[in-house]
């Protein structure tokens, strides 16, 4: 990724100008925190998500897949918890009308004074209370202050009169602020005619809860056994106060989420958990192709974690605007499944055949916002060179393989004979055909956009059958035989 400044902004620009992403509804003016995803934005997702399930679900024989509703039953996250606890601590400038989060800004006014957090003792003056030590103490080991109270924002924001980043209006001068609230996430949504709670159903706020509703569905449905676990992936909904950085976080995002079951009489949930952490590493190492060293994992506070948690941890990534969240691993217990038992009145237990024991089994749960996992990868590939912009992306995420060019566009006889290659390695790798401009923007608009190779028809082709390969990220160039061009991709892509 490349050091010089406005990093974000650049990959921004170029995501938008090469079809990777757009903002929401723009021509009437756009709608916050939503984003649609042009066409090289689109396959680079459905890549990910693919390879996502391919690795996590059809290369297990302890794993199956769920495909649940996006609307579902109000008591579903009532039993979760949703309704009453799935909420941000939301402030207003009563100025410029900007809404943001309350921890988050709180955590930009400490990120703003880290030199002065370097330096903290019991004594000084300027992080005093109620900008505790055990608070400050929270921020420099996770860079969060999640769990406080509103009250606790309130008093944060008053008393180091911080100001508003969007207007800069200040609460000393300004009294701009609102009080911190609670700002429920769940979208409602009214079901034909009916009013009332019978009516009434959500946007699914997670894929997660389909999956332990519909728990018993599969393990009557299927030949599985404990320990398995049950994948889906889809849209979730979150009514999110969010600060940009693309679709970082947004309100309409592709969750992937497993809930891995087990008996914790027979099954150590420590080794498992590590074994989930690990290969939650190396599918970003090794199948998405991410650098190492902008990783790290990040344990949760007892504050931040949820209370039902017995261990949470975030895998992150550092994104050009700060280490942030990527994927997060919890040991959930049996909160959900004993939630959804005491809600609807139904027995979600398995029965060990050997013993006729009744187990209500606990869970370990890996979750990814896939459109997360993209950015990442966007920012991870971004390179800034001399003379171009380039996408470093793993070849076999990147949204085509090969682009097939003429090297001029006004001879019909390498038009032809391009297209006739284009129709032919379609049928083997997701190609495109382009033969705008010379040859030098041809190739500038490929590595934008991070296709790995590049094969020109030239004059020379009509008499030898082969054709010139560029490769994306050394910029060399071979000739090789049109016969065996398929042999050669397929080759690239499993190296």
């Amino acid at each position: 990724m490349a050091e010089t400044g406005n990093t974000m902004e650049k990959i921004v620009a170029l995501a938008k100008r090469r079809g990777f992403i757009y903002p929401g509804s723009e021509i009437y003016g756009g709608l916050a925190n939503t984003y649609d995803y042009g066409p090289v934005g689109t396959e680079l997702l459905r890549n990910i998500k693919n390879l996502w399930w391919k690795y996590f679900v059809q290369k297990r024989p302890d794993m199956v897949g769920l495909d649940g509703s996006i609307i579902s039953h109000h008591k579903i996250w009532e039993a979760s918890g949703h309704v009453a606890g799935f909420a941000d601590a939301m402030v207003d400038c009563k100025v410029c009308k900007a809404r943001m989060r309350g921890d988050h800004l709180v955590e930009d006014y400490l990120e703003a004074h880290a030199d002065e957090l370097k330096d903290y003792t019991d004594k000084t003056k300027v992080f005093e209370k109620p900008l505790t030590k055990e608070v400050v103490d929270a921020y420099l080991s996770t860079g969060k202050v999640e769990g406080l109270s509103n009250e606790h924002y309130d008093a944060i924001i008053k008393q180091h009169t911080i100001p508003c980043p969007t207007c800069g209006a200040n609460p000393k001068k300004d009294n701009n602020w609102t009080k911190v609230r609670k700002f429920n996430q769940l979208f409602p949504v009214q079901l034909g005619i009916v009013e009332g709670d019978e009516g009434k159903g959500y946007l699914r706020g997670e894929t997660a809860q389909l999956i332990f509703t519909n728990f018993k569905n599969v393990l009557s449905s299927n030949r599985v056994k404990l320990p398995f676990g049950i994948a889906q992936q889809g849209k979730a909904f979150r009514n999110e106060i969010t600060p940009g950085n693309s679709i970082f976080r947004t309100i309409e995002f592709d969750q992937a989420e497993i809930e891995y079951f087990f008996d914790p009489e027979e099954t150590d949930w420590e080794p498992l958990y590590d074994e989930w952490k690990k290969r939650m590493n190396d599918f970003v190492t090794k199948e998405l192709g991410i650098k190492e060293e902008n990783l790290r994992w990040r344990l949760h506070t007892d504050e931040e974690r949820s209370f039902y948690s017995k261990k949470t941890e975030d895998l992150e990534y550092n994104f050009p605007f700060g280490v942030k969240e990527l994927w997060g691993l919890a040991y959930r217990t049996n909160y959900d499944l004993t939630q959804h038992i005491k809600y609807s009145n139904k027995d979600l237990s398995v029965v060990d055949p050997q013993t006729g024991k009744k187990i209500v089994p606990h869970v370990i749960e890996p979750a990814v916002g896939v459109n997360r996992l993209m950015l990442m990868v966007l920012c991870d590939a971004y390179t800034e060179e001399e003379n171009r912009t380039v996408l470093k992306i793993d070849p076999k995420l990147a949204p085509y393989k090969v682009a097939v060019f003429p090297l001029l566009a006004n001879k019909e006889e390498l038009v032809k004979k391009a297209k006739g290659l284009f129709e032919d390695l379609t049928n083997d790798f997701m190609v495109i055909f382009d033969a705008r401009g010379n040859i030098g923007k041809r190739y500038l608009a490929q590595d934008e956009i991070g296709t790995p190779w590049c094969v020109t028809v030239d004059f020379e082709t009509l008499e030898d059958e082969a054709v010139t390969v560029r490769d994306r990220d050394t910029m060399k160039q071979e000739r090789v035989k049109i016969a065996e061009l398929k042999e050669y991709f397929a080759k690239k892509l499993v190296q």
